[in-house]
Parts: C-alpha cells; structure tokens; sequence
C-alpha cells in the first residue's frame, strides 16, 4: 500500500468516527424530540431537513415551492420547537467537529512514531535545528518573539455560559465513547448521562433575559482562565522545553514568557457609558481573586506530594530560615500551622498558603502576606532548590516548575487589562479643564499644531491643571478619575496590570499628547530631578478607517520628533504599541482594500518609527469573521511582513472565537501550539529574508487592483441613495440589537448614519442574511480590473497566488467568504424589502459581483471548485448548509410577520424570540456572527 493510499484510508477512518459522533447525538437529540413533543414534532423537523438535503442536491421549483408552504404553514406551537431542534443540533455537531479536532491530533501522535506534526512545536524546533541555527540565534529568536492574545467583550458569542457549560460535558461524554476499556454497563451509563445532558439542553433557555452586565463579561472572560488557560499555558511552555533540550541538549532552558494573555473586559469603555472607573477596579479585584484562587489550589495539592521528611533527606538551610521568618511575621506557632514537625515543605507551604489568604486584605500588615506576586515566586525558587539539593527533580519539574511559569504569567493580575477610550471623549475633557484653569478658552477649535505647542508646553510644566477644588461634568470627571484609578492599581496590583491606554479613531498627534497630559496629572508620567522620565503608561493610536491608516506614519513622525514624548519611551523599554483596526478599515473601504491598506500602513508606520529608532509592536484589532479580519490564529500571524514583527505581535480574541479555540482545552492546546509555531517561523523568515524581485511589480499591481475594488465597493455602500435601505430592510439588522449579547450598543451614537453603525451588527447582519458581503464584496471587480481578458495577466495572478503569501491568504480568505455565502437564499430576504424594483435592482449588483469573484478565484487558484483546496472545511459546509437553510427561511417568514405587525404599532413578543432563536441557530450553523 502506499503511503498516499494509507493517508487516505486514515482519513476515510477518522471522518467515520466524526459521522458516527454526529449521528449519535442526533440520535439523542430526535429522542428528545419525540419525548418532549411527540412523534409529529421528529416527523416535521426531518421532513424539513430531508427536502432541504434533496433541494441542495438538485434543485426542483416544484420542491422549493412545497418547501417554503411547509415553513410558512407550520403552526405557531411546533414552528417555535423546529426552530429550536436545528439550531441545538449545530451546537450538537460543532462538539463533535471540536472532538474530532482532538481526536485527530491523538491519533496522529499515537500512530506517527518518529514523525513529527506538521505545524506543531517540534516541527519548527526541529526546523531550527535543519536549518543549522545555532544556540545563540535560537536564543535571540526566543528573546525576540512576543504574542500578546487580547480577549474583548465584543458582543459577538451569542451563546450562553450556561448552555456552554452543558456544551462542555458533552464534549467530555462524548470523548469518553472512545475508550475501548469502558465495559458494557459503563457504556449504557455513558449514553444515559449524554441523553440527560441533551435533555438538560433542550430545556435550558438559549436566549439571554437581559443584556449581560460589564462584569458579567468579566466573569464570562475569567472562564476561559479558569478551565482552560492556567493550565494550557504552562503546558505550551514545557513542550517548548522539552524540545529544546532534545535538539539543543546543552543548553538548561527556561524560555522567556513570550505568549501571554490580556484583556478590554472592564476596561474598553468606547462608546459604553457602563465601564467606569469603578468598574474597572472591580475588574482587577476579580482577576487578582481568580489568580489568588488557582494558587490557593495548586499549594493544597504541592502539600500531598512533598511529604519529605528531614529525618530521611536533609532540606537547605535557606529553606528552613525562611520557615522561621515566617513563623516570626505570621506570629503563628508551628504546632498550629503544621502538627508534624519533621515535613518541613509541609510547614513552609502552610504559611504560604496562610499569606495568600492574606494577600489583598488590607487590614492585615504587609509583612504577613504577599505583597506582590515576585514575593511568591522567591518562596516557590527558595522550594525549589531545595528540592533539588537532595535530588527531588521530578517533583521539582512536575510542580514547582509548572507553578513558578503560571505565576510568571498571571502574576497576581491574571491578565493585563487595556484601557481603550475614544478620542473625542479625552478632547472634550481637555478642553473642559484648560478652560477652566484660563490656559485656552477654545482647545477645540485650535488648529493641530496649536494643540500640539500647547500639549508640549503643559507636559513640559510640573505644575498640574487639575484640581480638587474645581467642579467639573460628570463625563471629565470620568475621563480623569480613570488615570487616577490607573495609578492606584498598578501601586495595588502591580504594574503589570494596566499598561496600555488605547485611543480609538486616533486622527492626529494631539490625541496621544492629550492622554500623556492626563497621565501626568495622576502620576503615571513624571519628570525625575535628573531630567530623566518615567512612564509607566503608554498611549497607543488606534488607525481603524483608510484615511487614518494614511494618515499615521504623519502622526508617528510628528510624535517622535517631540522629546517630551520619545523620551518617556526609554522608561518603556523603547517600545511604541501601536493598534490597525480591521473591522472600520474593512466597513470603510471594503475588504481587498482593507487587507492591503494595512499591509501598506505596517510596513510604512515602521519605516517611520526606524527612524528614530524606536521598536514597535502592532496590535492587530482582528474580529472573528471574514469581514472583520477573522482567520485561523497562526495564519494572521504568517501574514504579516515579516520585518514588522520587530517589537512583538498583540492581536484581539472574541466573541464566539474564545468559545470555539478556548473552552476545551485539547483545542486550546492546538490553537496555540499552532501560534507558536507560526511566530518562530515568522521570526525565523525575518532572520533570513528572501527577497522576490517580482513582489515590487505585484505590489504595484496591487495598489491598482486595491484602488479599483475600492471605487466598486464605495460605489454601492457609500455612493447608491438606496443601498442603506436594502440593508436595513433585507436583514436582521434591526432585531439583532435585541439579542443581548453585549453590555455595549449596537452603534456609537443615537444616529441612523453609516458611519455611527459598528462594524459587529453590520458584519453579523450580512452573516445572517447568507450574503457575506463585507467579507468579498468587490474583489471581483479589482482583479478584473488587471485581469481584463488577457492569458498573460491571468499567469501572474496565479503566480501571485503560489508565490506571494500576502495574495495567498486574501485569495483563500475571499473563497471562504464565498463558500459560506448563498446567494439562492438571501434573495429571499429581498422579500422583505418594500421597494421590489429596487430590491432586485440591487441585489442584481451584489450577484453579478459574486460570480466575477467566484470565476476569478477558480482559475487564479486552478481549482474546479471554491475550496477544493481545503477539503475539510469545504465538506463540513456542504454538511451544514441543508441544516442552516431551513432556518434562513424561517427567519424570512417570521422578519416578514413580525414587521408587518411592527409597522401597525402593534408587537408580539413570542415571534421576536422565534426571531431571535432564528439568529441563534444561523450563527451556530455558520460559526460566525460578527
């Protein structure tokens, strides 16, 4: 047999596990059907889903007819259950894609031998070794490399903790159907728990009853830490060691903490009046609680595993005085804290255990606790030497050591937590204060260069331009007590715990010199006697729309020239953050122009920093969908130029992709080991870059092809007087802001305006409608317009395609889009727009833009058919799609009942939450919302 055929054999295998893990829990799942609404309700939801299977495999008008009757007749009563039976059944298969995901990674280490994992930790240590890459260098990489993951609290996981929650025992059942030592009745008792849990499922409400709070998302975010992170982190790290030491023996390796996470949960207050200074104090209360908790754990067990006794080996003395300093500052006696005087780790680990439940109460004296998490982390190293003065190592490396790594990651914060506010919001507050301190009676109104001169002027004068003594409105009052809160929390916390102070729609060189000014008033930027500055927060611009992102390296070459600003960089290790937003640049200008304008800005906003020498590290604002910049985590990594990566790489996780990478941790595992492996690849081709003397003429060709789609995708959005209407009314655009998935509105402002619509609701929407639009529009017309009939263009757009990641990946992220698009059904949804002639109109442009695309991408890609080239993915659409259907169709029945009632001022709650669950299932079936 070959070793072709054996790979395919493999993979016939593993995907009969997957269909057999799907067929199971609809199995369950249509017991259910029948136990909770009688054989009718089974034979109505496979009725609907077996003419939705026939209709997608060939297409009948007479069928489609019958089909829609079906749906549009079902009675109120079996319609609300239907509904609810295809989208449990998408949380039901997304399980078992993730189980399969897990399964798939086991059996290839079990059945692979000597062979290693493509894109895994030790492929690419291994690669390092191939390449001939000596200690230094790999030394250097690893200094060099950092991969800060962000969670946000966008509001785009529409699924509840408690349905996530049955999600996760579930996937744990169902894990369990492949261990072969399970007897018969351990079976028998496996399937009757996994009945319950989809029992438990269909009886619990998917539908939030009120918009989840700020520190709900707190807690939402804190799960992921609890169940997965602390432990998968410090995993990643060991295997990073591991492999290390096996191809680079001489060396003692303990790596550099370069992938950590953070968080905006509780501190992303941008156009959401809830997050304030108070809230993000909690906040940080709630994460040091979650960090204290983990370590209270993991001491109570260290205390069952080192029962040494000193009158069998003999400890340290270093350990034994920091018992007896413990015993003097605690004013505990040992009897009282350990009754056997012979275990001294089980002394020492009881007073620390005792001084981290005194850590953060503050009416316990210092010396009797843990001040700061390095105070910690000296009693680990003080156990862990001695551990190994009488050659403990195995414990020392399976405990302390995975201990030690988890406090130098979450230290006492858990997670840094970013501050973002809009610009707008730090320039009234200014103008506030300066008026009323008679230094400008009109900041406002004063020209860039005015504000710049004064903002120098004011950073440069220790004297204040605040004062207790003045009143100020309540919106100033909250922009300046967030600094001061800052302050306070990093003296409470520790520095670490807010660094960075984002400043969204960043438009000039003022906006980061108004954050600095009000950093000075709290303390956190200061001029020392030497002249000399500390900062110990950083202002970091947010280019988020086209125009800004032309706009920045202008503002960063002004900034730097400033030395009240580039000299408080030296307290920051010389680093500038600097955040590209995907999400507007991608609504603004559509998504070709989007990817390479950010392409554009990277590579010119670094050119720029380089001259003044200053190192930088992007912050990639990614959402979860196409539209939005969504892609897997190692490809973004691989798809910056690489010499941007310079100063490290920060990138956004959220909504429904902390769910999907985060929440069990065999997935977890693989997402990030596959982020390791892209950033030392990714630092390794910054090492040895190899230039392509072609990829100067495709950037020009680009910049055309960029300008073109630009023009095409404005000409609809921006330029047609109709558009905004269609948008409105063929999709779910206005019942999406009752889903509750989210403490922030759906829009900055109270305004109907474009420009005021966030980029979530407007990607969500086109999501649900099955258009996709933000994620593709336009491309079509971009490459067409080099491409213009001639054999000889066609050759280098495919050749562009082979060589050239950067066209790879916008190339493979447009057929994504366009697979996961139906255009069949979304012209149902032109019938709930009033104005048919224009409905048609429009949609007809959409259309014919979608095929230019679609026809395009086959012959740049020689493929025969949009996403041949990822099989799995493309299968697992044509799977779903005939289960996604009939909820698209529902929706459009229920959008049409529900307005019409709306339009008579008149209102039916039961159909808004049919809509509602309509949303639910779609977002599940597509694994997208926004």
């Amino acid at each position: 047999m070959t070793e072709s055929n054996s790979a395919v054999l493999k993979q016939s295998s593993s995907n009969h596990l997957l269909r057999r893990d799907v067929r199971f829990l609809a199995n369950l799942l249509g017991d259910v059907l029948v136990h909770q609404g009688g054989k009718e309700l089974l034979d109505t939801v496979d009725k609907i889903r077996e003419m939705s299977k026939t209709m997608r495999a060939h297409y009948v008008p007479e069928l489609y007819n019958e089909f829609k009757e079906t749906i549009n007749t079902l009675d109120p009563e079996i319609r609300h259950q239907v509904i609810r039976a295809f989208a449990i059944f998408f949380h039901l298969v997304n399980i078992a894609e993730q189980n399969h995901r897990i399964r798939r990674k086991r059996d290839y280490e079990r059945t692979a031998g000597e062979s290693i994992q493509p894109g895994s930790i030790e492929s690419v240590v291994k690669d390092l070794k191939l390449r001939g890459t000596n200690l230094a260098e790999v030394q250097e990489i690893l200094q060099g490399i950092s991969l800060e993951l962000v969670m946000t609290a966008h509001p785009t996981e529409a699924t509840r903790k408690a349905v996530l929650d049955i999600h996760h025992r579930i996937a744990d059942g169902v894990m369990e159907l492949d261990n072969p030592m399970l007897t018969f009745r351990e079976r028998e008792q496996l399937n009757e728990r996994l009945s319950g849990e989809v029992l438990t499922l269909w009886q619990t409400d998917e539908l939030r009853d009120r918009k989840p709070t700020v520190l709900d998302e707190v807690r939402n975010g804190m799960y992921y830490f609890d169940e997965t992170l602390f432990d998968v982190l410090p995993d990643l790290y060991s295997e990073v060691e591991r492999c290390l030491t096996k191809y680079y023996p001489d060396e003692a390796w303990h790596v550099p903490t370069f992938l950590r996470f953070g968080s905006w949960i509780g501190g992303d207050r941008d156009g959401n009046p809830s997050v304030t200074a108070s809230v993000t104090w909690k906040t940080l209360e709630m994460q040091r609680y979650m960090a204290l908790s983990k370590y209270v754990v993991s001491l109570r067990e260290l205390t069952e595993h080192l029962s040494f006794s000193s009158s069998i080996v003999e400890v340290t003395q270093e350990l034994l005085i920091s018992i007896a300093t413990d015993k003097e500052r605690l004013q505990i006696v040992q009897e009282e804290i350990w009754r056997n005087e012979q275990e001294p780790y089980r002394i020492k680990l009881s007073y620390m255990l005792e001084k981290m439940h005194n850590t953060g109460n503050a009416q316990i004296e210092a010396k009797a606790k843990y001040n700061v998490a390095e105070d910690f982390m000296a009693d680990l190293r003080v156990l862990d030497r001695s551990l190994r003065h009488h050659y403990a190592n195995y414990v020392a490396d399976t405990f302390i050591k995975k201990l030690i790594r988890q406090v130098e990651l979450f230290g006492f914060h858990t997670a840094a937590l970013d501050v973002r506010q809009h610009s707008k919001e730090h320039e009234n507050a200014m103008s506030e204060v300066l008026l009323k301190m008679g230094i400008s009676p009109n900041y406002a109104e004063l020209t860039e260069d005015a504000k710049i001169k004064l903002l120098t002027d004011v950073l440069n004068d220790p004297r204040p331009i605040t004062s207790p003594y003045l009143t100020y409105t309540e919106m100033t009052k909250e922009v300046v007590d967030v600094y001061h809160t800052i302050k306070a929390a990093q003296k409470e916390f520790g520095l670490k715990c807010i660094t960075t102070y984002l400043i969204s729609m960043t438009q000039g060189t003022s906006d980061l010199l108004e954050v600095m000014v009000f950093s000075k008033e709290a303390g956190l930027y200061r001029r020392e006697s030497d002249g000399t500055i500390t900062c110990t927060l950083q202002p970091a611009p947010l280019f988020e729309t086209i125009d800004d992102l032309h706009a920045a390296p202008g503002i960063i070459h002004t900034l730097f020239k400033i030395p009240a600003y580039k000299d408080s960089l030296i307290s920051l290790q010389n680093m500038q953050e600097i955040m590209l937003g995907y999400s507007d640049s991608n609504k603004d200008g559509g998504v070709v122009t989007a990817n390479w304008e950010l392409r554009v800005a990277l590579k010119s906003i670094t050119e720029a920093a380089n001259t003044y020498g200053v190192k930088l590290k992007f912050f990639h604002g990614r959402g979860g969908a196409l539209g939005r910049g969504g892609m897997p985590l190692n490809r973004s990594i691989l798809a910056q130029p690489a010499d941007t990566l310079g100063g490290g790489i920060k990138i956004t996780e959220q909504g429904e992709v902390l769910s999907q990478r985060y929440a069990i941790k065999g997935i977890a595992y693989r997402s990030l080991e596959q982020a390791i492996w892209a950033l030392i690849t990714a630092a390794m081709n910054a090492k040895h870059p190899q230039s392509d003397i072609s990829e100067k003429n495709w950037e020009d060709i680009m910049i055309d092809i960029s300008e073109k789609a630009q023009t095409k995708y404005q000409d609809l959005i921006f330029r047609d007087p109709d558009f905004l209407t269609f948008f409105r009314e063929s999709t779910p655009l206005p019942e999406i802001g009752e889903l509750n998935i989210g403490s922030r509105p759906s829009k900055r402002k109270n305004s109907d305006r474009f420009e005021d619509l966030r980029a979530i609701p407007w990607v969500f929407a086109w999501t649900q409608s099955r258009y996709l639009l933000p994620a593709w529009y336009a491309a079509g017309s971009g490459l067409q317009s080099f491409y213009q009939g001639k054999k000889e263009n066609m050759r280098e757009l495919q050749k562009m395609y082979a060589k050239w990641s950067f066209f790879r990946s916008m190339i493979d992220n447009l057929q994504m889009a366009l697979a996961k698009a139906d255009l069949l059904i979304a012209k149902e949804y032109g019938n709930l727009i009033k104005d048919a002639a224009m409905g048609e109109r429009i949609y007809n442009i959409i259309k014919e833009e979608y095929e230019l695309t679609s026809n395009l991408i086959l012959q740049i890609t020689g493929q025969k058919e949009i996403l041949d080239n990822v099989s799995v993915l493309q299968e697992s659409i044509r799977l779903r799609n005939p289960y996604v259907d009939p909820l698209s169709y529902m929706q459009v029945s229920l959008l049409t009942e529900l307005r019409a009632l709306q339009e008579n001022d008149e209102d039916d709650a039961i159909l808004m939450r049919e809509v509602l669950l309509t949303i639910n299932g779609i977002a599940a079936g597509l694994r997208n919302t926004g």
